[in-house]
């Protein structure tokens, strides 16, 4: 290295380098297949990682050594077709190679006048569209949907309480503001409205019905009891894709009654939302472009690779008035690097923000919204595929409806909760698929989300045979621990 600055003293050295990084990393995405999707961390490697801070430089071509060694290897494995666990993205390498264009330029998105932003703001509009929402939508990238779905219930609460609120305070707000959403919804949702100062014990959770749907009656029976007990109703969540079984509320009864009721609607649409990009998928959605508010992902169902959420606001004045905060080192300017204004910065928490649209952006250009469709579209297929495995084999059981592309189902047997447990586990120490838990109808589920694009037939075969196998063998030893 330079002992004037931190680049390179040998550059062609450098260069070399630098490519056989990206060459490993498109062998390891090429060949995914080929490894096991994720297995346990041997003590030796974890410890290993209890070294001191360096002090002194090391070789970047041992770092990158130790990476291929004792990091590559022990990743959640989300980019492998046989992850099905938790709804994550896999990635693709073009988004890798956008994420590394990024990182080059490192620029700061929290304004300026510069073509980064202008690359969000043509996103905006992009998703502004896809949506149906109005020429004065606004929409920021984020890292979430949790901050998406905060920042929606700061703008809800903002509106409906007046900016003066974010120069006074909740204290001296006589009204008692209270939201609603679903039991399964994700708790995101309440830790937004606990970030926001209400407390948790102003979000209403209401029950479902056996489509996994938010209740509608007893949606409307809450609402009327917290008016007449003299509280405010200002907010409401449905959800498109839940997180246990991805089911999808009834966004346009949703829409009526928020209409009705004079409540913000928002959806948390985490992965579901992006369904609106297949048109085989698009109907289920309806009512969302209704919506005051959306929260999604698109390095869910998106591929993009992470972080990359978005949040979009009908109302674009609403959204900003929320955020903006003048500062003398803030000065906007007509012209010059000043320029531009508003920027980012005022439609969110954050100054510094990354270049998280380019990849975004590169995705949206390289594939097209039609092929990310039809990706979808097929993730779902896949899904109905796996129900249909589930209900010919009689050891068996499917818990819940299936939606889009969740499938909850469990091994029949006695002590089920805890014979289910152990075959998530040995599903995922065996390195061929990696599903998780959860709870449904107060049973233990093993639960596979199909949100990668590289998951087909041939993983859903692979998880059932394994699960079918594990199932016999963990059976069999519950009954040795009981005898």
């Amino acid at each position: 290295m330079s002992a004037e600055t931190l680049d390179p003293f040998d550059w062609d050295a450098f260069r070399r380098q630098a490519h056989r990084m990206l060459d490993d990393m498109l062998d390891y995405t090429q060949h995914i297949r080929e490894r096991p999707v994720w297995q346990p961390i041997p003590q030796a490697i974890r410890d290993t990682f209890r070294e001191p801070l360096p002090l002194d430089p090391t070789d970047l071509a041992m770092v990158h050594d130790r990476f291929m060694r004792d990091i590559l290897p022990y990743s959640a494995g989300n980019a492998h077709p046989g992850f099905m666990g938790w709804v994550n993205g896999g990635g693709t390498p073009v988004g890798m190679l956008a994420e590394m264009l990024a990182a080059g330029l490192n620029t700061n998105l929290g304004g300026r006048d510069q073509i980064p932003i202008e690359i969000e703001r043509q996103l905006v509009r992009w998703v502004r569209d896809i949506f149906g929402f109005p020429e004065g939508a606004s929409g920021l990238l984020v890292t979430g949907t949790s901050v998406a779905n905060l920042i929606a219930i700061l703008v809800a609460r903002t509106a409906r309480l007046g900016i003066g609120v974010r120069q006074t305070g909740l204290a001296n707000v006589e009204e008692k503001l209270v939201g609603y959403t679903s039991s399964a919804a994700h708790l995101c949702i309440a830790k937004a409205i606990d970030m926001a100062g209400l407390g948790r014990e102003a979000l209403r959770v209401i029950g479902v019905d056996s489509a996994g749907q938010m209740d509608l009656a007893a949606l409307r029976s809450a609402v009327e009891r917290d008016r007449a007990e003299g509280l405010t109703p200002f907010f409401l969540a449905g959800t498109a894709g839940t997180v246990d079984i991805g089911a999808v509320d009834d966004l346009s009864a949703l829409a009526d009654i928020a209409q009705s009721e004079g409540l913000w609607f928002h959806v948390d649409g985490a992965y579901g939302a992006l369904a609106i990009l297949s048109p085989e998928l698009a109907p289920r959605l309806a009512g969302i472009e209704r919506a005051d508010s959306i929260a999604f992902d698109f390095h869910k169902w998106g591929q993009v690779p992470y972080d990359a959420g978005f949040i979009l606001v009908r109302d674009g004045a609403a959204h900003q008035s929320t955020f903006d905060f003048p500062a003398a080192y803030l000065r906007r300017e007509t012209r010059g690097l000043a320029a531009g204004s508003p920027w980012p910065c005022d439609l969110g928490p954050d100054l510094s923000r990354g270049f998280r649209a380019l990849k975004t952006w590169v995705t949206l250009q390289v594939y097209g919204v039609r092929r990310l469709g039809e990706m979808i579209a097929h993730t779902c297929a896949v899904a109905q595929y796996l129900k249909r495995c589930i209900e010919q084999e009689p050891q068996l059981e499917l818990l819940a409806p299936v939606s889009l592309n969740i499938v909850c189902f469990r091994f029949r047997g006695d002590y089920a909760d805890e014979l289910n447990r152990r075959i998530a586990v040995a599903l995922q120490e065996s390195g061929i698929a990696a599903p998780s838990t959860t709870i449904v109808n107060d049973a233990i589920a093993i639960r596979a989300a199909i949100v990668n694009h590289r998951t087909g037939f041939m993983d859903i075969d692979a998880l059932i045979a394994a699960t079918l196998a594990f199932g016999q063998r963990v059976r069999q030893e519950m009954n040795k621990d009981v005898d």
